[in-house]
């Protein structure tokens, strides 16, 4: 997946999704673009690499995708990696990426 596609995906699962750089005090993640629902991150990624794409996910079901997608799941971009998942969108079938991302705003999207 390219960043575009990637970038409209996330913008299009809701008008009240926003984008930021949010890290802009950090040099080495400057250019960190992240996506929020309701004021909380649900995806976000370095625009200059789509090898860690990292998305919130149900901590119980993250030891089966890692087990089934071995091949295109990372550590998370410094997040917990109890409740937070790497994806690399270069070898990642754009299917999965959109079910895993659609997963993440779902979930972030509960919190209020």
């Amino acid at each position: 997946m390219e960043l575009e596609e990637l970038r409209a995906y996330c913008l299009s699962l809701s008008t009240k999704v926003e984008e930021k750089f949010p890290f802009q005090q950090f040099k080495a993640a400057r250019d960190v673009l992240a996506f929020y629902i309701n004021g909380h991150i649900f995806c976000y990624f370095d625009i200059n690499n789509l090898r860690r794409v990292t998305i919130k996910y149900h901590a119980e079901e993250l030891a089966s995708l890692l087990e089934q997608y071995d091949y295109c799941l990372t550590p998370p971009y410094n997040g917990n990696r109890k409740y937070w998942l790497g994806l690399d969108a270069t070898r990642a079938e754009t299917k999965l990426i959109k079910r895993l991302i659609a997963d993440s705003f779902a979930i972030v999207q509960k919190r209020k």
